[in-house]
């Protein structure tokens, strides 16, 4: 019986620490590649933004994994596609400079987004 109960009992296996989520700084650690105002750094996409604004911002949608309807069936949903680029790139800033961005001049922001996904590649 001794030696069943030996075999029954075994090492439990240690306790693994949490590996962590976070992947970069809460703050970012990067400017945006282009300024708010720097349409005009790549012609086709102020173009396009400012003779077709809803067919940019379906296509900045499809190109960070949303759906295309998503900013024409959400209110909001730009901040957020804009708070979600800047955490995929690591570009500093807040919800609420979001927010001012699009106040500001809401076609600029719209390029601007654009054009960033291009300088990262997406």
């Amino acid at each position: 019986m001794s030696v069943a109960m030996s075999a029954s009992m075994s090492v439990q296996p240690m306790l693994q620490q949490p590996i962590p989520q976070r992947i970069g700084e809460v703050g970012g650690h990067r400017e945006w590649s282009t300024g708010l105002f720097g349409c005009f750094s790549d012609c086709s996409s102020c173009i396009m933004t400012m003779l077709c604004l809803p067919g940019m911002e379906c296509k900045n949608a499809a190109r960070l994994g949303e759906c295309c309807l998503l900013p024409h069936c959400c209110a909001g949903s730009n901040i957020a596609m804009r708070a979600r680029l800047r955490t995929l790139g690591g570009i500093r800033g807040s919800i609420l400079q979001d927010i001012c961005a699009f106040c500001l001049c809401y076609s600029c922001t719209v390029c601007q987004m654009s054009r960033e996904m291009d300088n990262m590649g997406l």
